[in-house]
């Protein structure tokens, strides 16, 4: 079967590098492609082919959108792998968030906790977690007020029992941040790499976000 690598627009605009450094690792093996058409878009892939992804929305649209085309969660390839370096984070204690286009995955929050294992990271679950999981706030953009928006995202910040919260979907960073508490991406954990903000506001995020969709 036929694999490619499709990092997602987010985090290409967050961290590319970090896109590419995953690609290097999923090419060890075999040299693998980056696939860098956006999942909202019709991908045009030949049947069969496996798409590996970082995104949940990739995750759920290659999943139910796309025919004859298969996904899987880097961080179900990664928890098996006995060839990464994982970092030790000498057991220090995070809280999760569970992205909304998972919820229904237990496969992609098995493989997170297992990652989050491996690094040595003590994870305290807030009450609504996996298939039980609240939005982070950032799926009522463009239904209700920026202001109501924010207060969604404030109140999930609010459910977390850590500082520190891991999430898998780079929106959540900005979610987290805005509602409080402190994001930790997981490809950050992964690398070793310290989480970045960058652009945050609803309005400005969802236009940047927007407008590399529309060139991909």
């Amino acid at each position: 079967m036929k694999k490619i690598y499709a990092p997602g627009c987010a985090l290409m605009i967050y961290k590319p590098l970090l896109g590419n450094k995953i690609l290097d690792f999923l090419s060890k093996d075999a040299p693998m492609k980056k696939h860098l058409v956006c999942c909202r878009h019709n991908p045009n892939l030949q049947k069969g082919v496996k798409v590996i992804n970082t995104c949940p929305g990739c995750d759920k649209r290659y999943r139910e959108l796309y025919k004859g085309i298969s996904t899987i969660s880097l961080w179900e390839i990664l928890a098996e792998s006995e060839t990464f370096n994982f970092p030790d984070y000498k057991g220090m204690e995070m809280s999760i968030h569970d992205a909304c286009p998972t919820r229904s995955e237990e496969r992609v929050h098995i493989a997170i906790r297992k990652l989050l294992k491996k690094m040595n990271i003590k994870i305290i679950e807030p009450k609504n977690t996996r298939t039980k999981a609240i939005c982070c706030g950032d799926s009522f953009y463009g239904v209700l007020p920026i202001d109501k928006v924010k207060e969604k995202m404030k109140k999930r910040a609010d459910e977390m029992p850590c500082e520190d919260v891991v999430v898998y979907c780079v929106s959540c960073i900005k979610s987290i941040y805005i509602g409080g508490k402190k994001p930790r991406y997981i490809v950050d954990l992964l690398f070793n790499e310290k989480t970045e903000i960058g652009t945050f506001e609803p309005n400005d995020w969802h236009n940047e976000l927007q407008n590399f969709i529309d060139k991909h």
